[in-house]
């Protein structure tokens, strides 16, 4: 699934941190997952004995789902648009993401501008929230 992701969003390892878009609804919502290794880069120093996925890469995790979204929901594959942080606000982490757990990824849209958008994300492990943000994006050349 990696190299169908890679052709929608422009992110490479180490920091593309999707394995699986399971589900877009364009101009609603997307779920995809995330399946923390052992093995992550992170994870070796946040924080060493007590391996846990950092609140800010489970934020970049949701945003790289609310890109797919916009790009499909706005029809930007291809044309050479990115999609770019803007801001970040109400960012509440609940629960420790930790190695071997599946991260779900919701994220859908609060407001859809053709250079601006806003979205709400949700991470979760099993019905377990993990994180909950709201974000703005930019559409804009790369």
């Amino acid at each position: 699934m990696t190299s169908a992701i890679e052709q929608i969003l422009p992110h490479r390892e180490p920091f593309l941190l999707i394995d699986e878009v399971v589900e877009v609804t364009p101009g609603v919502g997307a779920v995809a997952r995330k399946t923390v290794r052992e093995d992550e880069w992170y994870l070796s120093g946040h924080f060493p004995g007590r391996p846990i996925m950092p609140g800010v890469l489970q934020i970049e995790a949701l945003a790289q789902a609310a890109g797919i979204l916009a790009i499909e929901s706005l029809g930007l594959a291809g044309t050479g648009k990115l999609v770019y942080f803007m801001a970040i606000e109400e960012a509440k982490f609940r629960n420790p993401v930790t190695p071997g757990h599946l991260l779900d990824l919701r994220a859908g849209f609060v407001q859809k501008r053709s250079r601006v958008c806003k979205f709400w994300g949700r991470a979760s492990i099993e019905d377990k929230v993990t994180c909950e943000v709201n974000f703005t994006a930019m559409i804009a050349d790369s």
